[in-house]
């Protein structure tokens, strides 16, 4: 099978994907997720003209000209509205919150006026409806202040109680399964034997994953057997994952077992080489409903691979319209030789330049096996296939990898 481009391989990985069935949750849990449906204001907010300021409830005309005296009627607080209208000549002491009591259309703030027993002073002249929030500033009941496909910030769970949702109907969180394959992986704080590794792509895929609002289920590392492989890929599908992600093991090496233990179940191969550095063994394929992504063994391969397929898949799965990573355009912090067949995907760190420009300084060594290198890494520079030289101060395109 021929290489495939990174843009071609993505767009196999997304054919015909919708997203998840929705479902109803609370509020309490409802961060992050992403809406299934517009949603409407239930109630107009506020319900009713309301103050704005601790002070006095009056009538504009009494109070064009100051200084005026007013006769104290009563007092309005939150929760407790005026039982009768308000007067000429009369006021009512208010709280932030209160109801504006029918008759009075403005409020004066107390730090212009003083109490004498039944009487209050208004130094100041006030214009009319100062200090008063009508009802409906904020929204009006039936209102869609949401829309489906947004994700839910913080601020939104704010509006949507506001609105008086206790639930908002959401898409299904995607359940992600990963295995790594391997006789040479143990897991980390045992002591390696000969030949052996410490295993650490599945760490930095899960935690990708959940950082997407996945559901994540570790099927551990499966050893160098196919009957051990077969039976990791049937746990997933029996556990309704909708993701099946395994590192490693996904070449043409006598002990690369995946593709034979994916061929044995039936699964559909969509490819298995993509033009792409880190990452050309990776491998797409569908067992439905489960999407399957085979990824590299070496932990930068795995994780890069992991940016570019597995979170837009999550993403789509999700109910996102933004399912791709944005790319930013800053300029080259060094000279660069001329790329090959391969979009290749720099590990960089992020400085300013002498003028005083966003920079990309691509780390010296690029190995697919460096984890520290990667860690050190602010982002991604892409280079696309058979890109000239470049020289320092010329743009290039980044992928910031903790936007």
């Amino acid at each position: 099978m021929a290489l495939l481009s990174v843009e071609d391989a993505l767009s196999r990985v997304l054919a015909g994907v919708e997203p998840l069935s929705a479902e109803n949750v609370l509020l309490a849990v409802a961060h992050g997720r992403i809406l299934a449906a517009d949603h409407a204001a239930l109630r107009t907010q506020p319900p009713a003209d309301v103050s704005a300021m601790d002070g006095y409830a009056v009538r504009a005309s009494d109070v064009a000209e100051a200084p005026v005296s007013l006769r104290l009627v009563g007092e309005v607080a939150a929760g407790r509205p005026f039982d009768r209208p308000i007067g000429a000549g009369e006021a009512a002491r208010i709280f932030t919150g209160g109801v504006v009591p029918d008759g009075a259309d403005t409020v004066v703030i107390q730090e212009i006026t003083e109490r004498e027993q039944d009487k209050v002073v208004v130094r100041k002249a006030t214009r009319a409806g100062k200090n008063v929030r009508r009802a409906g500033l904020d929204f009006k009941t039936g209102d869609i202040l949401l829309r489906r496909q947004h994700r839910l910030s913080a601020r939104d769970l704010a509006l949507v109680a506001g609105m008086n949702h206790a639930t908002v109907s959401v898409y299904r969180r995607p359940k992600v399964a990963l295995f790594a394959t391997g006789d040479e992986l143990v897991p980390p704080g045992t002591t390696p034997g000969p030949g052996q590794i410490v295993f650490s792509n599945g760490f930095a895929l899960m935690a990708l994953a959940r950082a997407e609002g996945a559901d994540v289920i570790d099927l551990g590392i499966v050893p160098d057997r196919l009957d051990e492989t077969i039976t990791a890929v049937q746990r997933a599908r029996a556990l309704s994952a909708d993701i099946l992600v395994t590192t490693g093991g996904a070449s043409v090496g006598e002990y690369d077992l995946v593709q034979r233990a994916f061929a044995a179940e039936g699964m559909n191969l969509s490819f298995w080489k993509v033009a792409l550095r880190p990452g050309r063994p990776l491998m797409h394929g569908l067992l439905p409903p489960m999407h399957v992504l085979g990824l590299p063994g070496n932990p930068v391969s795995a994780y890069v691979c992991g940016l570019l397929f597995l979170v837009p898949l999550l993403r789509r799965l999700a109910g996102r319209s933004d399912i791709l990573i944005p790319t930013e355009s800053v300029v080259l912090a060094r000279d660069l030789p001329a790329n090959d067949e391969r979009a290749d995907y720099m590990r960089a760190r992020l400085l300013t330049d002498a003028s005083g420009r966003r920079a990309a300084d691509p780390l010296e060594l690029q190995d697919s096996s460096m984890m520290a290198a990667l860690s050190a890494a602010d982002c991604l520079v892409i280079r696309a296939p058979y890109a000239p030289a470049a020289k320092a101060g010329e743009a290039c395109l980044i992928l910031k990898l903790d936007p």
